[in-house]
């Protein structure tokens, strides 16, 4: 893992008892009650490798069954292990309050209903968070460790049979993959769900464009402590393009061995999508299994037949149980047609190995077509409130899931750059959009989205493939004018299956395509762009613009 040779700015940290929409926080003491068939340990003093202490609440069942030979569940959050969900989660999230008790904490496991089925929950602030000792890190080097000692300490309990699990949403998803990228070995099985793994690419810069809507918000997130903490939205705008800084964040995800349930979405669009699908790709597990839905995403995890695998996926390798696991397939992936409404499959890969990388071709008119138009056009719009759509009706009910990329020919008229933001949509037969499930909380969404600022337009072409491109992000190439330049934008992975007679439609723009989130509700933004003047696009001829789409042909027999 590497060395953080670009050291993060720190700020003071913020009284965590003044914490806003937070429930009280607890005192420091350790405490010990029991509720609902649980015995709750409150603040239990974890000592890392340095002598720092962190706390956590432990949960374990009342009586005989929980004084020895349980396997262990860790939660590890920035959160606040005193914030409990109480069963009620932001509007429009889909969660059902019956699905969980009001001890489950923020995006991690229900302890009432583990410590039901014999197993132990630990729930721990990290260093820096909330009253544990020391200086908060935003994942690194050090979050990872100071994980594995956790690890490595609750597998020593005389409780544990010695077998930790990982699950949860989000930030508790990507924290799997870095401690597993230590392989601890009491580690025995984690459960990413929906996390993030490139910190450039995925969090702080889409295509190189400044994310300025839930990256600020979560760096807010993260300020509570009695010491000082990461500064994470001082620390992006300071490192526009990738540096030692950035690469302090990467995460060897080729080194993680530990059995893993990965679960990605392809909702979830700007955030977490494209890196649990690159962590799976990554990781050199034996025993790895890869769901992908297109749903909401706490709602997804919390939903009792997401509860019922989890169940059976640690069962089989805390508890060394005959599970359902043996009959999982290796991926099973949902093939949207629209929220709510999509059919399971299950595939041997991912990405599926008989996709047929299909181009369609910008034309006239606003079309995409099968062949390049054999005469040179262009077409112009205004930088900031215009936009350009390119349609293709299918004749033939067709599927596209995986990455996929659009290849453009531009031009800045009265800039020296051009931010491009790019999204695939659905229309039906009528030609009414058809909305996806949509960032957690809506159901209006794209197909996909990507995005690409065109000085950012270098290519690694070793880590690049027909589909996805993957753009170095280490220096600038400006527009002059006149200039057409061609830029491959990558657009995150997706599944849709279109009926004939429905339309892909590609809008391109220089604004968010999706740009007005709920109230108080966190939400993808990006409002420091670098557009003036006019975007002009070049189509057919020798300007072979095009998008790249993964067309799944149905398997053989």
């Amino acid at each position: 893992m590497p060395a953080a040779s670009a050291p993060p700015v720190m700020r003071a940290g913020v009284d965590p008892h003044a914490a806003p929409n937070k429930p009280p926080l607890p005192p420091a003491d350790y405490a010990v009650h029991r509720e609902a068939g649980l015995v709750i340990e409150r603040n239990v003093a974890i000592p890392l490798r340095d002598g720092v202490r962190i706390l956590a609440d432990i949960y374990r069942p009342d009586g005989t069954r929980g004084a020895a030979d349980l396997p262990v569940l860790l939660s590890w959050s920035p959160y606040g292990k005193h914030a409990q969900s109480n069963r009620v989660f932001w509007p429009h999230s889909g969660v059902d309050p019956d699905w969980l008790s009001p001890l489950t904490p923020f995006e991690g496991a229900d302890p009432v209903r583990w410590g039901a089925l014999g197993y132990a929950l630990a729930v721990v602030d990290p260093r820096g968070a909330w009253l544990s000792e020391g200086d908060f890190h935003h994942n690194g080097a050090v979050e990872a460790q100071d994980c594995a000692d956790v690890i490595d300490w609750l597998a020593g309990q005389r409780w544990s049979n010695g077998k930790v699990g990982m699950t949860g949403v989000s930030y508790l998803a990507a924290i799997q993959f870095w401690v597993a990228a230590l392989n601890p070995p009491a580690l025995a099985a984690i459960n990413p769900w929906e996390g993030f793994t490139d910190w450039y690419r995925e969090f702080a810069y889409h295509g190189g464009i400044l994310e300025t809507g839930f990256l600020p918000r979560a760096s807010d997130n993260i300020r509570y402590s009695l010491n000082r903490t990461e500064d994470t939205w001082a620390n992006a705008q300071a490192h526009p393009l990738i540096d030692a800084f950035w690469r302090s964040k990467e995460i060897d995800l080729a080194a993680i061995r530990t059995p893993a349930w990965v679960v990605a979405s392809w909702s979830d669009q700007g955030l977490h999508t494209r890196g649990t699908l690159e962590a799976f790709k990554a990781m050199s597990s034996p025993q790895k299994w890869l769901d992908v839905h297109g749903q909401k995403k706490w709602a997804h995890y919390y939903r009792p037949e997401s509860q019922a695998k989890r169940e059976a996926f640690f069962g089989h390798f805390l508890k060394d149980r005959q599970t359902s696991l043996a009959a999982w397939p290796p991926v099973r992936i949902e093939v949207r047609d629209r929220h709510s409404k999509a059919e399971l499959r299950d595939e041997q890969e991912w990405p599926i190995a008989r996709t047929v990388a299909t181009p369609f071709w910008l034309d006239t008119d606003g079309k995409l077509t099968a062949q390049c138009p054999a005469a040179g056009v262009s077409i112009a719009y205004d930088a900031a409130a215009g936009e350009a759509n390119f349609d293709y009706r299918f004749e033939q009910d067709t599927e596209l899931t995986g990455h996929a990329k659009l290849r453009l020919w531009v031009e800045a008229d009265g800039a020296d750059d051009i931010d491009l933001f790019v999204a695939l949509r659905k229309l039906d037969a009528e030609g009414h959009p058809v909305g996806q499930t949509f960032y957690a909380f809506y159901e209006d969404g794209p197909v996909a989205l990507g995005w690409l600022r065109a000085s950012h337009r270098a290519i690694d072409p070793d880590r690049s493939d027909a589909l996805q491109p993957f753009h170095t992000h280490e220096r600038e190439e400006m527009l002059v004018p006149g200039e057409i330049v061609p830029v491959e934008i990558e657009l995150w992975p997706s599944s849709t299956s279109f009926r004939a007679g429905e339309t892909l439609r590609v809008t391109i723009m220089g604004r968010d395509i999706y740009a007005e989130g709920l109230p108080f509700l966190p939400f993808a933004r990006h409002e420091r762009t670098r557009n003036a003047g006019h975007h002009i696009i070049h189509f057919g001829g020798a300007h072979d613009s095009h998008l790249l789409a993964p067309v799944i042909p149905a398997r053989k027999g």
